[in-house]
């Protein structure tokens, strides 16, 4: 398993196979797990997704930007989504992965972005929620993460539990809004927890200090029903009302859970990514568990496209040829 995990991460980081999908639109499956290309397509999916009782949470998608001209083009498609949903009045927030507007270019030029886009939401009245990245960004994306929470009260940020750092956080960040998450990047055993148990466990550890030890609101996104439920029980067991806490999940995966939740009562959220730089999402979401690429597995199996010859066609059939030898271990 860990290798085939490390072929879609590999898959996920090559800027060739990345540029080559952009000019495809959304093929090989990604329009299950991505809500669109523009912000008038991804729009129709939250409502879509409004009205089955359910939040969304957006994310522009977007992979290596490395100069300003990119990153101000990023940084204005996150602001031209913000501006739509609030003259639809449809019941969405924001999620800002911080590279993607500057962080590896200039961290001031990335802060004045990220503030241009919180003045905008709280316009709106929206919530931001900044996204952690690989381990690489964590002491930036934290500092900047730090510094806006003393300008605004409509931000929170992400705990990745395979990290060691994270129950440090968990209580410096005990009254704040956070998304609790297992981590889907590569991370060296110096810094992470490497089996999928140790950091299971840690991910339940973590939104149990949430809900209990402060006052801040907790966002579980997993697709676990195991863990699902084992918080659940928590829950019940702590007299938690329902309004601080909610379920997380992406876009296309576990459709009927979602469902099931809302129907017992409890509060969901669907992370929605949208935009033309699907790949490397993608690839990132068949890395995290087995149960994500049977998912979506079905879909590519259908499309006649995927036997073409393209770039990105090529990047996926590997992942699953890989897929394929795995399961006949």
């Amino acid at each position: 398993m860990p290798l085939l995990r490390d072929v879609f991460i590999a898959l996920s980081e090559n800027k060739v196979m990345n540029e080559a999908s952009k000019k495809m639109g959304l093929k090989f499956g990604a329009n299950k797990v991505v809500g669109g290309i523009t912000v008038d397509e991804t729009i129709e999916r939250i409502k879509d997704i409004n009205s089955q009782g359910m939040s969304v949470s957006f994310d522009n998608l977007g992979e290596f930007v490395t100069n300003k001209t990119d990153a101000t083009k990023e940084k204005d498609l996150i602001l031209k989504m913000i501006q739509a949903i609030g003259e639809e009045g449809v019941d969405a927030s924001a999620s800002v992965k911080l590279s993607q507007i500057g962080l590896n270019i200039d961290y001031d030029f990335c802060l004045d972005n990220v503030r241009e886009i919180m003045d905008a939401a709280k316009a709106n009245d929206m919530f931001v929620n900044i996204d952690m990245e690989n381990h690489a960004a964590y002491d930036d994306t934290i500092r900047i993460v730090d510094q806006l929470m003393e300008e605004y009260d409509n931000i929170g940020t992400v705990l990745q539990s395979y990290l060691y750092s994270a129950k440090d956080d968990v209580y410096k960040y005990k009254d704040n809004r956070i998304r609790f998450v297992k981590g889907a990047y590569k991370e060296s055993p110096q810094v992470a927890l490497q089996s999928k148990e140790d950091i299971d466990k840690a991910l339940e550890l973590l939104i149990r200090l949430h809900l209990t030890k402060g006052e801040g609101f907790t966002s579980i996104a997993t697709h676990d029903h195991n863990i699902i439920e084992n918080m659940i029980d928590f829950i019940k067991e702590n007299d938690i009302p329902n309004d601080r806490f909610e379920f997380q999940m992406l876009f296309g995966f576990r459709k009927e859970l979602q469902r099931e939740l809302v129907e017992r009562g409890y509060n969901v959220c669907v992370y929605i990514p949208f935009g033309t730089d699907w790949y490397a999402y993608f690839m990132r979401r068949l890395a995290e568990r087995p149960q994500n690429i049977n998912l979506v597995v079905k879909s590519l199996s259908k499309d006649h496209t995927f036997k073409t010859a393209s770039a990105a066609a090529g990047a996926v059939a590997i992942g699953f040829a890989a897929l394929k030898i795995f399961k006949r271990k």
